[in-house]
């Protein structure tokens, strides 16, 4: 088996590179405004009901109309991928590989098409898109080959024992349902997706409402590769119509979201309540958000600290769960390490993604808008607004990279999730008060050290408590198989997506013992 290597990323500064994608992004305008229904049980399904999927760079282009599921589509579903189950959950694991293997296959040789639906329908530009993409294919790769190991590696885990043959396997859940996020539309679809099917599971996918035709591209791309059907069905709807009802249902084996705190802990407590005629507890998997810090400490070099925190924080407009939000820094380099980040911040560039030189996009809807610019407002109030702060909704949904000084650790713009375009900062007199600010939050997701000094970084290793601790580098861009990714705290269940053990959430080990 050939090892995994992560995709490389895509070098937009050749011009070949420039002008491929150019070509990718014209052949997918051409495909906006059309409708895209339903696929249950490998079949399609038109409910006359649609999601309307409009460009956050132009409010009024449509995307595209995606059918709505209501409950008679999501019981239909559920008997279909029930049915799947039984013959799916017993395809040989190396065939249940090979599927992922031929789809990563299908996404590398479209890369810039499946990139380019993302600067149409998520606000993405050309560098986050193609990061993005990547990480899809680097899902698909990896799952697969990690699928493989674990099937090979069950017996290798238990102790010989004179006079028994004792065997391991690791065999799938059930029926799961997945509700992945708008933010990642094609990587986190893929990964929550295919890490379920490699396993040996069915399941009904609910994609995101403001990014559904994206996702039906990824599922084209598995059945282009062969999934047989009820494998993974298609199922888009309204939250408030369908969300609960995917959640309780008797015949739901798990759960695996990404989203809001909110709506997790929802999800969590419905799928912790037994539902009549139910034989199992629920698993529930979640990746629920973060308030992610960076600290520098003295003595770090201004310049490369204030470009690792534009980059951490400003990156497709903030809206990762991963982006700095807080900076916590040393008194003896606060004041010129403020300023820096505010020049460099003025330099950006913002508008519609499709012209290059536009350094980030618009946030994602109407919603996200108000509530960003709400939290400047707030942040007005709270501390000294030193760069940004401006934001426009005529055309699409713009809000300029801000930044905001002195703000105290207990203060909204420092507890709250905002997922947008603002940054923080306030001061610490000593590296153990910086990692105790760090801390003073409900989340524990991502966080980034930048210091020389090793006593400092034995420290951080041993007090810094979030699921994913970075040093001398941005708190964002977790690659698979480097660095297994998910959270403490109210960050999720610390599922570690993209690392060794992921796949152990969607399968249940069975043991069996003969006497000789």
């Amino acid at each position: 088996m050939i090892p995994y290597r992560p995709e490389p990323l895509t070098d937009f500064s050749a011009p070949h590179h420039q002008e491929a994608f150019a070509v990718a992004l014209a052949r997918v305008q051409e495909q906006v405004g059309q409708t895209y229904p339903l696929i249950i049980g490998g079949q399609t399904v038109d409910t006359g009901r649609y999601l309307e999927s409009y460009n956050p760079s132009a409010k009024t282009e449509l995307i595209g109309r995606v059918a709505k599921a209501g409950k008679p589509e999501i019981e239909r579903a559920l008997r279909c991928a029930q049915e799947a189950f039984a013959i799916w959950s017993e395809v040989p694991v190396v065939e249940r590989a090979s599927l992922l293997f031929k789809t990563a296959a299908i996404l590398r040789r479209r890369k810039h098409e499946f990139s380019a639906w993302m600067l149409l329908e998520a606000g993405k530009s050309r560098a986050e898109a193609d990061a993005d993409t990547a990480e899809a294919i680097d899902f698909l790769e990896y799952y697969g080959r990690q699928m493989l190991a674990l099937a090979q590696r069950a017996d290798a885990l238990l102790t010989p024992f004179a006079g028994e043959d004792n065997h391991m396997e690791y065999i799938p859940l059930g029926v799961g349902a997945i509700i992945p996020p708008w933010n990642f539309p094609l990587a986190i679809v893929t990964g929550m997706t295919v890490s379920a099917v490699v396993a040996g599971n069915t399941v009904l996918l609910k994609p995101a409402s403001q990014t559904p035709v994206i996702a039906y591209k990824m599922v084209e791309a598995l059945l282009e590769a062969g999934m047989p059907a009820g494998v993974v069905n298609f199922v888009p709807g309204d939250p408030e119509e369908i969300g609960d009802l995917l959640v309780e249902h008797a015949d739901i084996r798990f759960i695996s979201f990404t989203g809001s705190k909110d709506v997790g802990l929802r999800m969590n407590e419905l799928a912790a309540k037994r539902i009549p005629g139910q034989r199992w507890i629920k698993r529930f998997v979640a990746e629920m958000g973060g308030k992610d810090a960076i600290v520098v400490d003295a003595g770090f070099d201004i310049d490369l600290a204030a470009r690792t925190i534009v980059q951490s924080a400003f990156g497709f407009s903030g809206q990762k769960c991963s982006a700095c939000s807080r900076v916590i820094a040393h008194a003896s380099l606060y004041d010129p390490l403020v300023e820096r980040v505010a020049a460099l911040t003025r330099e950006l560039k913002v508008g519609d993604v499709r012209e290059m030189a536009h350094f980030t996009g618009p946030v994602i809807d109407q919603k996200a808008f108000a509530k960003v610019t709400s939290y400047i407002e707030i942040g007005k109030q709270e501390g000294r607004l030193v760069a940004g702060g401006g934001a426009s909704a005529d055309t699409g949904y713009f809000i300029e990279p801000t930044v905001f000084a002195n703000v105290a650790p207990s203060s909204r713009l420092m507890q709250e999730e905002i997922f947008g375009p603002v940054v923080a900062f306030t001061k610490s007199t000593s590296f153990e008060e910086a990692i105790a600010i760090a801390n003073q939050t409900e989340f524990g997701l991502t966080g980034s050290v930048l210091t020389h000094d090793r006593s400092h970084i034995a420290y951080a290793r041993r007090k810094f408590h979030v699921g994913n601790l970075y040093f001398n580098r941005k708190c964002t861009g977790a690659i698979v198989g480097v660095h297994p990714f998910g959270g403490f705290n109210m960050s999720g269940t610390d599922s570690k997506a993209g690392g060794p053990d992921y796949l152990l959430l969607f399968t249940q080990p069975k043991a069996s013992s003969e006497l000789l």
